[in-house]
């Protein structure tokens, strides 16, 4: 007789390695929820990271999970648990730690169980945070020329900032994130400088909701919908306002609707960009099969975090290495 799911989570805080600065704020540590589901002497793992703006917090979270740790204790069915569950991070950490599981009981990876094509290694972005033009430019010109950066920028000195990172790294190429600080006007009016300083995707420019001003808006860059894109039912929405999604499984509930999201995103002729936010290699872990289906790849969480997990990704000038199925999603001894 095959034995209960039982759940066990904790919160670890992850001190970053320097301050990260976006359009909401400023953080100098990544607090993320870490969930194991124990089956069969198996333990699956998987982390996430509550988001405020996102209506949630460690606390919040943990409420969540200790109905599932009840419901699972008294017999109910993960699959019918996480079917009931609303998108984001408690949803995202159960439905990972559970692929991670499957994975481990059946004695395949989760790419295999998901028929995924898993990268042997990617390009993924390193991130900028907000501060002086020319402090950003000295830390673009610290990472020697990477494939991709991204950059966070808020609504003061757009085109002096992003023209000063241009000339620190020439070479490279750009994702602007504005985290919604912008207005339709600073947008337009900075469009074609961005264009110019090789920015080839500008990512959630308007508010949620204030989106709506980019039906048919035609500019010299991609944009990509952030906090606007959750799940599939906001696709038909964001299809004639941008040109690609930016899939995060803290969003969407987990790895089950990311695949699924992003299937149907090509489908529309979406690109596909997978993001994350703040937090260890296990975060990264599951998002990074979504990697073979993505134009553009930012996990680059392993970097911003003082001291990641063991067996976690490395990144080096942008090249992010193989996942290490130790750390998640394999067939490996638990750890």
């Amino acid at each position: 007789m095959t034995a209960a799911i039982s759940l066990e989570y904790r919160q670890t805080d992850f001190p970053l390695a320097q301050v990260f600065r976006i359009a909401r704020g400023a953080k100098t540590e990544a607090k993320v929820v870490e969930v194991s589901l124990i089956q069969d002497g198996k333990v699956g793992r998987a982390e996430s990271v509550p988001y405020n703006r996102y209506q949630e917090t460690i606390e919040s979270v943990a409420n969540q999970l200790d109905y599932v740790q009840n419901r699972l204790a008294s017999g109910v069915d993960i699959d019918l648990i996480l079917a009931a569950m609303s998108p984001g991070s408690a949803k995202n950490a159960i439905d990972c730690a559970f692929w991670d599981l499957k994975a481990k009981l059946a004695g395949k990876s989760v790419a295999q169980l998901l028929a995924l094509t898993e990268p042997a290694s990617c390009i993924t972005a390193q991130t900028l945070s907000i501060d002086t033009p020319e402090a950003m430019a000295k830390a673009a010109a610290a990472l020697e020329h990477p494939p991709l950066i991204k950059v966070k920028l808020d609504n003061q000195d757009i085109a002096e900032k992003m023209q000063a990172i241009y000339k620190a790294s020439p070479n490279s190429q750009f994702i602007v994130d504005a985290n919604e600080g912008w207005s339709m006007s600073q947008l337009v009016d900075n469009a074609q400088v961005l264009a110019d300083c090789n920015v080839v995707l500008i990512e959630q420019p308007l508010p949620t909701g204030e989106d709506v001003e980019l039906i048919n808006v035609k500019l010299p860059v991609a944009l990509c919908a952030d906090e606007s894109c959750h799940t599939r039912k906001d696709l038909d929405y964001l299809a004639a306002r941008y040109q690609a999604v930016n899939i995060k499984l803290d969003k969407t509930g987990g790895l089950t609707e990311a695949v699924a999201l992003a299937q149907e995103a090509q489908a529309l002729g979406l690109d596909i960009m997978v993001g994350c936010m703040v937090g260890s290699s296990l975060a990264m872990a599951p998002a990074y099969l979504l990697a073979s289906k993505a134009k553009y790849v930012d996990l680059d969480g392993p970097v911003l975090v003082a001291k990641d997990r063991e067996y976690g990704f490395n990144i080096d000038r942008g090249l992010m290495s193989a996942l290490d199925h130790r750390l998640w999603g394999g067939a490996s001894a638990n750890y």
